[in-house]
């Protein structure tokens, strides 16, 4: 969940790594801290905070190096201070260490470590690695053994660690090398002129090039400025290049232009990024979707009994969505799943199941091993991520890309959005293998290449949404009702309010509202009620009268001809097919969330205790 930064080569390297540093503040942002090695010593500068506070620092330092590592932390092991911020280092400071992910023996590593005559200077578990890495190259001098390599002291620490790790060692006896490792936290290599390049996200490097490698788990690489080698912790014999991918983005995608946060930029992307994800997949000839990472004919797709999609957070709600999808348009039962709960409960795995591992990253963790842990089951199981290359997507083998291009922001907006259509296009895809009339078929079809307006439409209405936004954003609490298709939009339109705004809210299933949760209902607590076009508009229109029978305020949310005066305010969202209704009602309520968020003054690309990629449980 954190964010690393290496460089090697001829530039200034202070520089570099604070931009990468900044590129990746979404990935955690309770500290940061960078280390070069000037006139063979290490120079480390770190700090709680945001990475302006390490820029401040660093203003008062020129010191020039060409080489360094930096990390931008989320805490996991002992409070954001400056003392846990990364990069960690050995006793004598010749070692320094940036490191995501958990080192689950860290405990047993320390107790050993101390029992060495080690003292620990921070509550961290990466500070066993730095002390460890110093030790393996401190007993190789000892001996006389000078055939030892920098890369040979990292392989011999990580076969004594459990657990997660994506990181860079720098050591100062080695200035023209680091050596990078990955086993469950991305990391990614580029390839410059001359230089070369890590970090845990292609946002730190595609100012300096797009050319890049995916380091897979288990492989250590090290890099010098005009070269690379990678080998696996077996080592020896495994060594090699690997071939490069282009990346498809460019420093653009990751400014913020005339937006003054990344929420608001992506929300508005959204028109565009639906449009990129059903270019080219839309056949109007046979009234079908063309998903060409899906490697499964007719017959096969046919044989699928049942549809599963595993998800975290919002990825989830999508896939509730998702569900709902697959079984009113191909009459598959279908389901969603928080993987966090499925990786861990001894699932039955059955052959006949397609499993959709749902992940904007294609690094989330609990998804990862969800994933893993079908296909050592023998499930079958594809990815729907928007990262090329990611952990998830080379698992799976096949899948579907996402394509919302790059979303910086925590919470998740437009690829929230295109996880939905491409679930409609999958649906669309099963439906009409099976009984999916061409009609129907066509009828689907024509309502996807709409959405692209539609969501314009609602985005048009942006002043008056905010209006009432501002209008109830000093609430203590908020409800969120929905029934059937309305219900995973109403958990995804919860979850949205509290991660950013830090208002309690909750999500109900209308029906369910008089068997509890009616008794919370007071003038107090509002209620956002989705109201689809479908045959369920008079038991919602009861819903409301219920809710306001008991002096609840409601913000009804409707594609539907609801009774003028019905609600104590309305958000009116442009009629679809029923089916696809979901996906528009999505945003109105990503915009509700961030007026209500910027009312009461919060940072909203960065909400509290949260990150945007979550490698770790």
């Amino acid at each position: 969940m954190c964010g690393i930064v290496g460089y090697i080569g001829k530039r200034d390297a202070t520089p570099v790594l604070v931009e990468g540093l900044h590129r990746l503040e979404y990935r955690g942002y309770d500290s940061a801290g960078l280390a070069i090695v000037h006139r063979g010593r290490l120079q480390i500068t770190k700090t709680a905070g945001r990475v302006q506070d390490l820029r401040d620092k660093l203003d008062a330092k020129q010191t020039k190096a060409t080489i360094g590592v930096g990390h931008t932390r989320w805490a996991t092991h002992g409070e954001p201070n400056d003392t846990n911020a990364h990069p960690h280092t050995d006793a004598q400071h010749r070692v320094a260490v940036v490191h995501n992910g958990i080192i689950e023996n860290a405990d047993a590593l320390r107790d050993q470590l101390t029992a060495d005559g080690v003292k620990f200077v921070t509550e961290t578990d990466t500070e066993c690695l730095a002390h460890m890495v110093a030790a393996e190259l401190a007993k190789a001098e000892g001996s006389g053994n000078e055939d030892l390599t920098l890369q040979d002291a990292v392989i011999a620490t990580l076969r004594r660690v459990e657990g997660t790790y994506g990181l860079v060692v720098l050591d100062t006896k080695n200035p023209d090398q680091l050596v990078v490792a990955r086993n469950g936290s991305p990391i990614v290599l580029g390839l410059g002129e001359s230089e070369m390049f890590v970090a845990s996200d292609v946002a730190a490097l595609v100012r300096y090039t797009r050319q890049v490698i995916y380091l897979e788990d288990g492989e250590v690489a090290t890099i010098k400025a005009t070269d690379y080698r990678t080998t696996t912790l077996s080592g020896g014999a495994n060594s090699s290049i690997k071939t490069p991918t282009t990346v498809d983005a460019d420093a653009d995608d990751y400014e913020l232009g005339a937006f003054s946060d990344y929420m608001r930029k992506e929300i508005h992307e959204q028109p565009d990024a639906i449009r990129r994800a059903v270019m080219g997949r839309l056949d109007e000839r046979f009234a079908t979707a063309k998903l060409g990472g899906v490697s499964l004919d007719a017959r096969e797709l046919r044989n699928i009994k049942r549809v599963k999609f595993l998800g975290c957070g919002s990825a989830y709600y999508a896939g509730q969505m998702g569900a709902n999808l697959v079984e009113e348009l191909a009459r598959i039962p279908a389901d969603a799943e928080p993987a966090s709960e499925f990786r861990y409960r001894s699932p039955v795995v059955d052959p006949d199941t397609l499993y959709v591992a749902v992940s904007q990253s294609g690094e989330t963790s609990d998804t990862l091993m969800a994933v893993q842990e079908l296909k050592r089951k023998g499930g079958q199981v594809m990815g729907a991520v928007n990262v090329v290359g990611s952990a998830i997507g080379r698992e799976c083998g096949h899948g579907i890309f996402l394509h919302a291009g790059p979303e910086v922001a925590v919470a998740s907006t437009k690829a929230l959005t295109n996880m939905t259509v491409n679930f409609a296009l999958l649906a669309l895809l099963l439906g009409r293998v099976r009984d999916l009339s061409a009609a129907n078929g066509g009828r689907i079809v024509g309502g996807l290449r709409n959405l692209p307006s539609q969501v314009s439409t609602i985005l048009n209405a942006e002043e008056e949404i905010a209006t009432v936004a501002h209008r109830f954003a000093e609430a203590d609490h908020m409800f969120f009702i929905g029934r059937v298709r309305g219900w995973p939009v109403a958990r995804e339109g919860a979850q949205k309010l509290k991660e950013i705004s830090y208002v309690h809210a909750e999500a109900y299933q209308a029906g369910e509202l008089k068997h509890g949760p009616l008794a919370l209902i007071q003038p107090e607590m509002p209620s956002v009620v989705i109201i689809p076009s479908d045959d369920l508009i008079a038991k919602n229109i009861s819903t409301i009268e219920q809710i306001k029978a008991r002096g609840g305020p409601v913000i009804a949310l409707t594609s539907a001809d609801i009774p003028d005066g019905l609600a104590d305010a309305t958000i009116r969202v442009p009629r679809a097919e029923p089916e696809l209704e979901p996906i528009l009602f999505n945003v109105p309520l990503q915009v509700l969330a961030y007026h209500a968020a910027a009312k009461l003054g919060r940072d909203i690309d960065k909400p509290r205790n949260l990150a945007k990629s979550v490698t770790v449980e």
